[in-house]
């Protein structure tokens, strides 16, 4: 029988025989007194001003705003639609009650049969991908073996119940779906002192000062979130962007009150003729593809003879509340082509765009195709949607209620805070994202690690108010990009069908942001040759993945049946990066080489280095 989780020892020390004599457990620390003073003096400090402020704000935002609607996610009805349609059928209501009651009694059953060292089977195993459970007394003790089992039993019956629901109306259905699973990963025994093997291990080797350490951890995030839980998830104080993050060498030799246009220096004798406009999405920062040397693809895409140019965002303000969609466009992809020409001569450029980035630039080229412009000689789209009907789970945020709650605070300040869309983000990924940060931060009580990539996703940004309302009313809730006609930029109508470039088109298999099956939908839409490649990993890490890491594989295949899984199905799958087959597409389309390009050194003069100022701006929340 395996060792009492309840009662470990601390590595390296030999643990005290029979009772102790202070009556202190066996194999316990009791903490330093001194430091339990001192760390709860500061905590009762710290807890009444945090706690002062944001009730003060409260206060003020209700007298100023009115009071909050009771129910702004709109869960009420959509429960009391899913009990009303449950009460229908009452039989499978019963039916899953009692065949969870069946399960929990051979669970007990079995429990008490490993207690007597017989080998049993598990009623229920974990996902072998599920983190949570990777401590080994998950599986080697008898008590958190039961815990573990009834929780998922648990979360199976719950889930079950929310299914049964007959005739529910698709998007309600989802919402449920979503909520329900938010609900279940909340109450995982991992994220609670008691019922989780590690934390109490680790608790009894400190003698408590994990938790203390948490505890201040825990305020630490409330004072930066002023009174909100803010999250930290990594340690921020060791990146510093333009030093040891977003280092590629360049210069901004192009700005306007929206972007800043930088040129990266070549390392090359020869380039491509053609250069490369890369339109990353503003509603992150441009440096996901230039973290770090080793992952960057702005550097590799340099190696490769590529002439890069990156448009790097403005983080907006209240005073581009006003800025619009088309204004995204004009002053981001068309005034990029026009200092493009000016810096290098060539009016012809290859394009990326990264996920919002893609569909501005879809719309940009669905635009120049209906007034016959051919600036843009080929397309790759990076996890994009154009066609929103089946958008995933950010969907469940997008119906009229929740749109009307996002205006209505956009228009008290102008735009949408980068905390809310980045909370929007972590919660599909809540396991990942949040509780495994309340774990690790506030009841292991450790200092998170320095990590490029999550210094990266913390880097918020904000939303114009009349831009992202656009953005989510036309696209996300009317699906109108694909809709010929439908909407206008600059007095013309688009129409993506019109869109006759080669394209390349790249998706990831594990994307809760964009779904691969939604991105797939643009196979049938442009009127070009499209080329269709599925990484594995999700949204960030299966982009930024360079070919020295060797990680996660992707697939390929010549044909584009109108069925993704048919896609799938005769795809084949190659090891490693994507990155060089998208190099030997894109290069293919014009092998032209021409002396290498230095930055400042055309009719465009460098104004600061690379990676600019803009990028630097922050969200304050």
């Amino acid at each position: 029988m395996a060792k009492d989780a309840n009662t470990p020892q601390k590595p390296g020390t030999n643990p005290p025989q029979g009772d102790q004599a202070d009556g202190n457990p066996v194999g316990f620390r009791l903490p330093d007194p001194d430091v339990v003073t001192r760390t709860m003096a500061d905590v009762a400090e710290r807890g009444h001003r945090i706690v002062t402020d944001f009730l003060n704000r409260q206060t003020l935002n209700a007298g100023e705003n009115g009071v909050p609607g009771p129910d702004p996610l709109h869960l009420g009805s959509a429960f009391l639609e899913m009990t009303t349609r449950l009460m229908t059928n009452p039989a499978r209501l019963v039916q899953a009650q009692l065949g969870f009651w069946q399960d929990y009694l051979t669970l007990w059953q079995n429990t008490a049969r490993r207690m007597w060292g017989e080998e049993v089977q598990p009623v229920i195993a974990e996902d072998s991908k599920d983190r949570r459970f990777k401590d080994e007394a998950w599986r080697d003790n008898e008590v958190f073996d039961f815990i573990k089992q009834s929780y998922l039993l648990s979360a199976r019956y719950v889930t079950n119940v929310v299914h049964a629901a007959d005739d529910l109306e698709p998007k309600t259905a989802q919402k449920l779906d979503f909520y329900m699973r938010q609900f279940v990963d909340a109450m995982s025994p991992s994220n609670f002192l008691m019922t989780n093997p590690e934390v109490l291990r680790r608790t009894a080797e400190t003698g408590g000062e994990n938790l203390l350490r948490g505890l201040q951890n825990l305020l630490s995030d409330l004072e930066r979130g002023k009174g909100k839980l803010k999250i930290r998830m990594t340690d921020d104080s060791k990146f510093t962007i333009g030093e040891n993050i977003a280092v590629s060498p360049g210069k901004v030799v192009y700005q306007n009150e929206l972007m800043q246009l930088i040129q990266y220096s070549p390392v090359t004798e020869t380039v491509l003729k053609r250069p490369l406009l890369i339109i990353p999405p503003w509603i992150n920062k441009f440096y996901i593809l230039d973290l770090r040397p080793k992952n960057s693809f702005v550097r590799w895409a340099v190696s490769q003879g590529h002439t890069v140019f990156v448009i790097s965002w403005v983080n907006p303000d209240e005073q581009l509340a006003q800025k619009s969609f088309e204004d995204y466009m004009f002053q981001g992809p068309y005034a990029a082509l026009e200092a493009i020409e000016q810096a290098t001569g060539e009016k012809s450029v290859n394009a990326i765009g990264y996920c919002l980035g893609g569909t501005l630039l879809s719309a940009t080229l669905a635009r120049m195709a209906a007034k016959r412009e051919t600036r843009i000689k080929s397309a790759t789209f990076f996890t994009t949607m154009v066609d929103f009907e089946e958008a995933g789970e950010l969907a469940v945020f997008i119906d009229e209620e929740q749109l009307k709650s996002i205006e209505d605070r956009m228009q008290k300040r102008g735009y949408l805070e980068g905390q809310e869309m980045a909370t929007t983000f972590n919660m599909l990924r809540a396991n990942d994202l949040i509780w495994s940060f309340v774990v690790q931060n506030y009841l292991l009580g450790q200092e998170p690690f320095p990590f490029d990539l999550l210094y990266w996703n913390a880097d918020s940004t904000r939303m114009p108010a009349a831009m992202h309302s656009f953005y989510l009313r036309r696209m996300y809730q009317q699906n109108d990009l694909v809709k010929p006609g439908a909407i206008e930029l600059g007095g013309t109508a688009l129409d993506l069908r019109k869109i006759k470039l080669p394209t390349y088109i790249l998706s990831t298999r594990e994307d809760h942001i964009a779904p691969w099956k939604s991105t797939y939908r643009a196979t049938q839409i442009y009127g070009g040759p499209v080329r269709f490649v599925l990484a594995a990993s999700g949204h960030i890490a299966g982009v930024a993945n360079p070919p020295e890491s060797g990680k996660y594989s992707h697939w390929i295949s010549s044909g584009l049946p109108s069925s993704p899984d048919e896609w799938f199905g005769n795809a084949t799958e190659l090891a490693g990066s994507w990155w060089p087959d998208w190099n030997r597409w894109v290069s293919g389309l014009d092998k032209a080489r021409v002396p290498a390009r230095v930055p400042g050194d055309g009719k465009l003069p460098a104004l600061e280095d690379a990676p600019g100022s803009y990028v630097k701006v922050m969200a304050t929340a």
